[in-house]
């Protein structure tokens, strides 16, 4: 039997496949990152796996998360998605991922990108952690109250440390997976 983190339920499949082929992956791709900036933003107060099983629609009300395309987003498409039961409808979520697209393009034209402007936040990435048990692992972290209060200056919403700690993880920033858990990959 294939031993996960302890936080994955036990048979099921949404959970497994994320943690197997995401969760503390290292990403590059500002796209993708922006993805995952917009949906831990959206899991706060939930359930990851709720945000999980809407991630789908997510992708087709923000035009899978082109972040131009986001960031030109009219006050009538955020209408919009706020009547589509397929995504979590929270005003001030839904606008915020319009916000947070605008300040990644400004990142971005100062950085060249949203990933180098990462690295300079948090210059040790990828860091491995080598935690035995979830007891260990924490809620956030200097470096992820950092970023949260940059991003915070720089315009977003939604990006509290505990919330900018779970995006380090989910993008391979920083990588928990524990010590008894297959995905763990300790540097040689």
């Amino acid at each position: 039997m294939i031993q996960r983190c302890a936080w994955v339920p036990k048979e099921n499949k949404l959970y497994e496949q994320y943690h197997d082929t995401e969760w503390g992956r290292p990403v590059h791709d500002d796209q993708v990152l922006f993805e995952f900036l917009i949906l831990e933003g959206a899991q706060a107060g939930l359930s990851w796996e709720t945000v999980l099983r809407k991630r789908d629609e997510y992708r087709t009300v923000f035009h899978g998360f082109a972040i131009q395309k986001v960031a030109a987003m009219s006050e009538k498409e955020i209408q919009i998605a706020l009547q589509n039961p397929g995504i979590i409808r929270n005003k001030l979520k839904v606008s915020s991922a319009v916000k947070n697209a605008r300040a990644v393009l400004e990142i971005q034209n100062e950085f060249s990108s949203f990933y180098n402007y990462l690295l300079t936040m948090l210059p040790d990435a990828p860091l491995q952690n080598h935690f035995t048990s979830l007891s260990e692992i924490p809620s956030q972290t200097p470096a992820s109250k950092k970023l949260s209060k940059d991003l915070k200056k720089r315009g977003c919403n939604f990006v509290g440390p505990t919330i900018m700690y779970a995006f380090m993880q989910a993008v391979g920033l920083v990588s928990d997976h524990t010590t008894d858990c297959f995905c763990y990959q300790p540097k040689t």
